[in-house]
């Protein structure tokens, strides 16, 4: 699901952009390390901030970066021209549907990206089969405790049904052959969880 107008305002903003900078960036570097020299996929890319602080900032050799949203990407592809085809892949995609080979990715980043998928769980399925034995899934996510709030709820639009608290969430993505253990943390009382898995080396298909 396309985020709406008051949601795409709120997240490309300045305001957004330091925190994702300064405080989202930080927290999963420290739970999952840098990304030198990796071939890395980043799910729901909007603007293209995060893509570009995975490059500057983690040192990701190159980044393929999709969202549903077009518009999204036509913001994107000027936030992003200075890098050319050896470091950026931009495009149209779907998480449900990820277009590459099993085993392609040596980590995927998700910045709160799959709490607009209704079929959350087959975005799951979808970054385990596409990570490399090893591979580090990243994430930081909306729960449902936050979707559900009235002001959320009101202002934004949101698959309403089949939500996740962060346990739900954590619990699913060690279902799909991604190690997570203890490494992850809420935020917000519970209304924002992070963390980084890595895909299990012994059960990848």
């Amino acid at each position: 699901m396309k985020m709406n107008t008051l949601e795409k305002l709120a997240m490309n903003n300045p305001v957004r952009l330091l925190i994702q900078r300064h405080y989202e960036l930080p927290l999963l570097e420290k739970l999952g390390g840098r990304l030198d020299g990796m071939n890395v996929l980043e799910v729901g890319c909007g603007r293209g901030v995060g893509t570009e602080l995975l490059i500057e900032r983690l040192g990701a050799a190159k980044v393929h970066a999709i969202d549903l949203d077009e518009s999204m990407l036509k913001h994107a592809h000027k936030r992003l021209s200075k890098y050319d085809s050896t470091r950026l892949k931009l495009e149209t995609g779907d998480v449900t549907a990820i277009d590459a080979p099993d085993q392609t990715y040596d980590a995927v980043v998700n910045f709160a990206a799959i709490h607009h998928v209704p079929n959350w769980q087959a975005a799951i399925a979808e970054i385990s089969r596409v990570l490399a034995p090893g591979g580090r899934f990243f994430f930081q996510e909306v729960t449902a405790q936050w979707i559900l709030r009235w002001p959320y709820r009101v202002l934004f639009e949101h698959p309403m049904e089949n939500r996740f608290s962060s346990e739900e969430f954590i619990a699913e993505v060690e279902n799909q052959g991604i190690k997570v253990s203890d490494n992850w943390e809420k935020r917000g009382g519970g209304d924002f969880v992070f963390g980084v898995g890595h895909r299990d080396e012994t059960s990848h298909p």
